[in-house]
């Protein structure tokens, strides 16, 4: 059995998918699988993949007939996972050679860990490097609510990429298709335990035009489920209130004390109240004079 599982969810990736593959592949730490989740590709993906996997038997590639959309394609992974650890990894990123060695160590010396990353840095679409964002989240902190109000309120952080434990994973549950629906399911793993950084740089995240995360609401939300496309039966609001929804439940569902769940309510009820007074003021400032 492997020591860590990677997850790589894939649709029409051909442009970077070898660059991504290949530094995956020449990690020092060897002891791994990884799971291609073609999503009905319809470019040169499968043909890459087929490649990578004749050459290499760490590399099952599996094929969706059609496109599920970006949040199954990645929900569908960890249930494959046969080893302890799991990292999803995407297809037009680039890692360092030591990434997994040096996170596995951090695991080793953090038991208590729920997840490890690393620091990362921004790349063009030509892999030229943007000016790297410190990581300033405080999810080392030993008290969940602490940790929450981090992710609630501070940017910055790929800790969706970083090393997991798979049974972590499988008690949270799937990665939804709602607005901001990633920043939910890493909030949700925040709640099972800290998370500890390999402070070095050895992720570079690609920044480019197609990439979802830049995507309007709609279309973000799109991509993740096609269903989420319809506006009659997924209206704005609804997007968004499912955002906000998904807090209360995922703490809900957390192992938390009575009273470390008690104050995790808290901190996003005031969230709440903060985001909607920030959009009031902001609708105050665009009223028309008359």
């Amino acid at each position: 059995m492997p020591a860590v599982t990677l997850g790589l969810p894939v649709h029409n990736g051909e442009r970077y998918l070898r660059l991504s593959l290949d530094s995956l592949l020449a990690q020092t730490f060897t002891d791994f699988e990884l799971i291609i989740s073609d999503n009905a590709s319809t470019d040169g993906t499968a043909e890459i993949c087929r490649e990578y996997a004749a050459h290499d038997r760490r590399i099952r590639y599996v094929r969706q007939p059609t496109n599920i959309g970006a949040g199954p394609n990645h929900n569908i992974l960890p249930p494959m996972a046969r080893a302890p650890y799991f990292k999803w990894a995407s297809h037009d990123d680039v890692y360092d050679t030591e990434l997994l060695r040096k996170c596995m160590e951090v695991f080793r010396m953090h038991p208590d860990a729920t997840l490890v990353h690393c620091w990362d840095a921004r790349i063009d679409p030509e892999g030229n490097r943007l000016p790297e964002r410190p990581y300033t989240l405080d999810t080392a902190n030993p008290s969940p609510a602490a940790r929450l109000r981090s992710l609630l309120h501070t940017d910055g952080g790929d800790d969706f990429y970083g090393v997991i434990r798979t049974d972590v994973l499988r008690r949270l549950g799937p990665h939804g298709s709602y607005f901001n629906a990633d920043r939910v399911f890493v909030a949700g793993l925040s709640l099972y335990g800290p998370f500890h950084q390999v402070p070095e740089v050895l992720y570079f995240r690609r920044e480019h035009p197609n990439r979802l995360s830049r995507a309007s609401t709609r279309d973000r939300a799109a991509g993740l489920d096609p269903l989420r496309r319809s506006r009659l039966r997924h209206p704005e609001v609804r997007l968004y209130g499912e955002y906000v929804a998904g807090y209360y439940r995922t703490i809900r569902r957390a192992p938390l004390s009575a009273a470390d769940r008690w104050r995790c309510n808290v901190e996003v009820t005031r969230w709440v109240g903060t985001v909607t007074a920030r959009i009031g003021r902001t609708r105050q400032l665009h009223v028309p004079v008359t």
